[in-house]
């Protein structure tokens, strides 16, 4: 009996003990569970990004290579060390160069004076493929007021910027404008051959020789910048005989008492334009050689490093012949120039 109540009593322990340790077993917590996830959520995250950043870290380092060997400056084979100031390679505001980004450009200016025969010379040069010259730019006075405004024109003309109806812009060798003494240049004379120095510009000079047909066509155009011959119509230049005709009608009266003052003064001017920018790369040349000499035009080419072309150019010359049709009082400038230094320009004649 005894032995069958401690047999009970053991049992009911157990079965009491067995419950006791299934109520005090550990529950799981979703709050823990939760962070676990969290946490598991963070590090992928965090090893997501860290390889995106290095994905774009990756890409941006090729593109800033990229670019930088996209900007490396054109090399130009073959070119001497004297005449690497003088290559120029633009890099245009306006417009891309594209394929012709590193073709080499000469920096030019035609320095003359009005009836010096430099629109002909210079449609001559625009008849050349590669060749862009921009005509008179600083005929308006704005470009000239002060020598700020003129460096930036110039700036605006050799970075390839400056749109004219001769502008080859994207593949042009060289690239200019044709400059009259007397705008502006002759009173920034310093500062802008300083320029032309820095930046690399040759010169080229062109005069007549032959002062006082330069005279007469200059009486002529500017009286016909009122009468405007051609029907109502001024033209300083014409591309036909019909037109020139009319135009060398009309026959100028010169003072022959300022005749020789004023023949002696545009020689000063000359010669004072060669001394101010005599230390710029530059060649001198004279119209009437360009017409008796079609060599001459293969000179221009080689100082401008051009590819030899055949120039043309459809201007027509407006006074042909003898002086002496073309002058109202060819008698008076007869007697006043005989004897002079500038009798031989009387008899000197060419054709055109």
């Amino acid at each position: 009996m005894e032995a069958t109540i401690n047999y009970n009593f053991i049992y009911c322990f157990e079965i009491e003990f067995q419950d006791a340790l299934v109520l005090k077993a550990p529950k799981r917590s979703p709050l823990v569970l939760r962070t676990v996830v969290l946490l598991f959520a963070m590090v992928c995250g965090v090893y997501i990004c860290l390889i995106c950043l290095k994905q774009i870290s990756t890409r941006t380092k090729i593109r800033l290579l990229n670019i930088k060997v996209f900007d490396q400056p054109c090399q130009a084979p073959n070119i001497e060390e004297s005449e690497i100031p003088f290559v120029h390679y633009p890099d245009p505001e306006t417009f891309s160069r594209e394929e012709c980004a590193c073709n080499p450009v000469r920096f030019f200016a035609i320095l003359s004076m009005q009836r010096s025969g430099s629109g002909w010379f210079e449609t001559l040069l625009n008849s050349h493929i590669n060749v862009s010259s921009n005509g008179e730019i600083f005929s308006v006075s704005d470009r000239r007021v002060n020598i700020s405004s003129i460096v930036s024109t110039m700036d605006k003309v050799y970075n390839l910027d400056w749109f004219t109806s001769a502008s080859k812009n994207e593949c042009s060798a060289a690239v200019g404008f044709k400059w009259m003494f007397n705008q502006g240049l002759m009173k920034h004379h310093d500062d802008i051959a300083e320029y032309f120095k820095r930046n690399g510009v040759s010169v080229i000079f062109l005069f007549r020789r032959n002062l006082l047909r330069r005279m007469i066509s200059l009486l002529a155009n500017s009286y016909d910048k009122d009468a405007k011959l051609l029907n109502g119509t001024h033209k300083s230049h014409v591309h036909s005989p019909t037109e020139a005709k009319i135009l060398a009608k009309y026959k100028p009266t010169l003072n022959s008492t300022l005749l020789l003052p004023e023949l002696k003064q545009v020689e000063q001017t000359a010669a004072k334009a060669i001394e101010y920018f005599n230390s710029t790369r530059h060649i001198v040349l004279f119209y009437e050689d360009l017409i008796h000499n079609r060599a001459k035009l293969k000179e221009v080419q080689e100082f401008l490093r051009l590819p030899y072309r055949e120039l043309t150019s459809r201007q027509v010359k407006i006074h042909r012949g003898p002086l002496s049709k073309q002058v109202e009082n060819w008698n008076e400038i007869e007697q006043a120039l005989k004897g002079t230094s500038y009798e031989s320009f009387l008899h000197s004649d060419y054709q055109m």
